[in-house]
């Protein structure tokens, strides 16, 4: 393909991928989807190749659906798929880490054959089970599992699986409204596409996916290769529900004549008790994530500018989970793998790096019933604390990173579920001290408005160790998790009383450099 077609086409799926992203966030259910934007969605081709991603969307997601496509179609070939079929999934090992990330695949034809696959991945409000928390003591325990299957048959929903799934849950409309919504942005991103053949006479996409797909691989494996070869190290400790310390360890390999970065984790903790633990794609999309965002940003998401990063742990691992281990608050440790990966990296590219963030976004689930004795579960909210400072600028405050995923608003909250919040202001101060400052962390504090007990599923982290600086930066401030003015280190669902208020206050950034004054 010459550069201007493939420029006019590349703008093309760009367009597709953002538009199934919108739609998808127009009509789903969830809070946490509609307003966090706590997504991803991807275009595939018929090899399961993933060409192009939607800006919105968390690292979590987007580069663990990359890798699920080829893993659902192991499960159902192609060869079995007919127009009107779509696939679904949340298990944890295909696809993004935890039973609330369901990710459907729609297979997309076109003069009856496979052309590409529209997918998408989203955090669901509730899958039965112990609920979004870290207390369960193996992955049974955490909800329903559903294996690779057609959600859908020829265009007719599969009412067994319907039913199965309806019976298991505790807001079944909630689940079916974010369903339909993954099914319908699936289907528009399907019908674009195939807009896109009939207007530019394609039968397929293949030429133009080995276009994107090769030029991409071979741009990351040139920025690789201006890299100085050999390994730096780096490593991180932080404490988690229930004070567990965990560290998590790096060496980081740039091999000059392939091209090639690979991380290693060997050192990192063993495998915990609590439903900490993370599956090796979500690992894999954090790794990823964090060499992409100072190596080559600017370059597209896809199968090849992912190609030539290699991501490898030891099963004893936290960070390679294994059956039966729980693994709901994933998030919890995942959310960290970065850091040590950016602190090898100072060694050899210190401007382009930032000091470690509060880390892990701080989610609270609450369920129980309102005054009118209906049940009710929150969709999954986030708190973060303040971004790492970079370079050349101060971090960001109550910034979600390496996440990305937004703040659901608290009036859409209150709107929600009978929840009533006394504040949220800047923690000012919590960020550490440098050449440039970290960002600060957050105060919120809430109570309900039911007049019933309720159940309280938190999962903080970092309450008692501090984000670390960079190059002589200081570190941010630890967070602090208080019930009724106590503060509480407990990672399990806990039963409050009607009056009970919460105060929570996120951790601050590190800082990056020696402070002037020094």
């Amino acid at each position: 393909m010459d550069g201007i077609q493939l420029e006019i086409l590349w703008s093309n799926l760009v367009s597709i991928v953002s538009e199934q992203a919108k739609a998808l966030q127009r009509i789903a259910f969830s809070p946490i989807v509609r307003e966090a934007g706590d997504l991803a969605t991807a275009l595939f081709d018929a090899e399961a190749r993933m060409v192009a991603q939607a800006v919105t969307g968390t690292p979590g997601h987007i580069n663990s659906l990359g890798a699920a496509a080829k893993n659902l179609l192991a499960e159902i070939p192609p060869s079995e798929l007919h127009p009107g079929d779509v696939l679904i999934t949340n298990d944890p090992w295909m696809s993004a880490g935890h039973f609330f990330d369901i990710t459907v695949l729609t297979p997309i034809f076109h003069r009856d054959r496979v052309i590409g696959y529209c997918g998408s991945t989203i955090h669901h409000t509730d899958i039965g089970g112990y609920g979004v928390g870290a207390g369960a003591r193996d992955i049974h325990e955490e909800g329903l599992w559903i294996p690779v299957l057609k959600l859908y048959e020829r265009g007719r929903p599969n009412e067994t699986l319907h039913r199965i799934i309806r019976r298991n849950v505790r807001t079944p409309d909630a689940i079916f409204g974010d369903l339909a919504a993954q099914v319908s942005s699936g289907k528009m991103g399907g019908e674009r596409l195939i807009g896109m053949c009939d207007r530019y006479g394609l039968r397929d996409i293949q030429q133009l996916s080995d276009s994107i797909i090769e030029r991409s691989e071979n741009a990351t494996r040139e920025a690789i290769r201006r890299l100085p070869a050999g390994t730096t190290t780096g490593e991180t400790s932080f404490d988690v529900p229930g004070g567990e310390l965990i560290t998590l360890k790096t060496a980081v390999t740039v091999d000059n004549q392939l091209g090639e970065i690979t991380i290693d984790f060997a050192g990192s903790s063993p495998p915990s008790r609590s439903g900490i633990n993370v599956v090796m794609a979500y690992t894999h999309a954090y790794s990823s994530f964090a060499i992409r965002s100072v190596l080559n940003p600017d370059l597209p998401n896809n199968a090849g500018s992912l190609a030539p990063i290699v991501v490898k742990a030891p099963k004893s691992c936290i960070i390679n989970a294994e059956y039966p281990v729980p693994v709901n608050a994933r998030h919890v440790v995942g959310m960290y793998v970065p850091f040590p990966i950016l602190k090898a990296l100072a060694k050899i590219m210190p401007e382009r790096v930032l000091a470690e963030s509060s880390g892990a976004v701080w989610t609270i689930q609450i369920q129980g019933r309102d005054r009118n004795d209906r049940p009710f579960t929150s969709s999954m909210f986030n708190y973060s604390g303040g971004m790492g400072a970079r370079a050349a600028k101060p971090g960001l405050s109550a910034t979600c990173y390496p996440t990305g995923v937004a703040a659901v608003p608290i009036e859409v909250l209150e709107a929600s579920i009978p929840i009533e919040f006394l504040r949220k202001e800047l923690a000012e101060g919590t960020g550490g001290a440098g050449r440039c400052r970290g960002g600060d962390g957050q105060h919120i504090s809430f109570r309900m408005r039911s007049g019933r007990e309720w159940l309280l599923n938190a999962i903080p982290s970092r309450l008692k160790t501090q984000p670390d600086g960079l190059f002589d930066g200081k570190p941010g401030a630890a967070g602090a998790f208080l019930i009724n003015g106590e503060p509480t280190l407990s990672g399990q669902k806990q039963l409050m009383n009607p009056d009970d208020e919460i105060l929570m206050t996120t951790p601050g950034g590190g800082g990056f450099g020696a402070p002037e004054s020094a």
